[in-house]
C-alpha cells in the first residue's frame, strides 16, 4: 500500500523543491538602480569617474556585498561601467550593456522577464534613471537633478507580483536638499 504512494510523494518533493528559493535567495526579484557615479569631467563626452566616483562604486559594492547580485546592467559609458564593476566583480558577475535611449518601459520589461529572482544591480544616468525606475515599480518617481548622485533605488518584486519601492542613499552625500 504505501508503495501506491510513492509516486505522489515523489511529485510534492519535487515541486517543493522547483517552486521555493533556494536558502539565502530573495523570493522574487529586487532591482537596485543607481545614477553612475560622478564624473571626472562635465566637458568630455565619455569621461571616466572622478576620485570621488571611484569611492562612491567601493561604496556602492560595500552596500551590496551581502545582497547576491546574479546580473548587472550598464549603459555604453565608462563612468556607467566604472561604477558597477566594483560591485560586479566582487561577484563574478559580467556587466551587460543596455541602450540608454532605449524606453524605460520596454527595458524593465525585459529586466522583469530575465530576472524572476535575485537580485539584480542596474546603472544609469539623471535623466534615465527615474524612468527605469517607475517603469519598474509601476509608481511615481521624483526627477534626479545633474547634481545627484547618491539616491539608491531598490524595487522588491514578489513572487505575487506586487511591488515595493526603496528610496535610501549610499556614500558620503552628492546634492544639495
Amino acid at each position: 500500500m504505501a508503495t501506491r504512494f510513492l509516486p505522489l510523494l515523489a511529485a510534492l518533493l519535487l515541486a517543493a523543491c522547483t517552486s521555493a528559493p533556494s536558502r539565502g535567495e530573495p523570493a522574487g526579484a529586487s532591482f537596485v538602480v543607481v545614477r553612475h557615479a560622478e564624473k571626472a569631467s562635465d566637458t568630455e563626452r565619455d569621461p571616466d569617474l572622478s576620485a570621488a566616483g571611484r569611492e562612491r562604486a567601493q561604496r556602492l559594492a560595500e552596500r551590496l556585498a551581502g545582497d547576491g547580485i546574479v546580473a548587472a546592467y550598464t549603459t555604453d559609458y565608462r563612468r556607467t561601467r566604472q561604477t558597477v564593476v566594483p560591485a560586479a566583480g566582487a561577484r563574478r558577475v559580467e556587466p551587460v550593456v543596455y541602450d540608454a535611449q532605449q524606453p524605460a518601459e520596454a527595458f524593465a520589461a525585459r529586466l522583469k522577464a530575465a530576472h524572476p529572482r535575485g537580485t539584480v544591480l542596474v546603472a544609469g544616468h539623471s535623466n534615465t534613471v527615474p524612468g527605469i525606475v517607475a517603469a519598474l515599480c509601476g509608481c511615481s518617481v521624483e526627477p534626479m537633478p545633474e547634481t545627484e548622485y547618491d539616491r539608491l533605488s531598490t524595487i522588491r518584486i514578489a513572487p505575487d507580483g506586487s511591488t515595493r519601492l526603496e528610496v535610501t542613499r549610499y556614500g558620503a552625500p552628492a546634492h544639495a536638499p
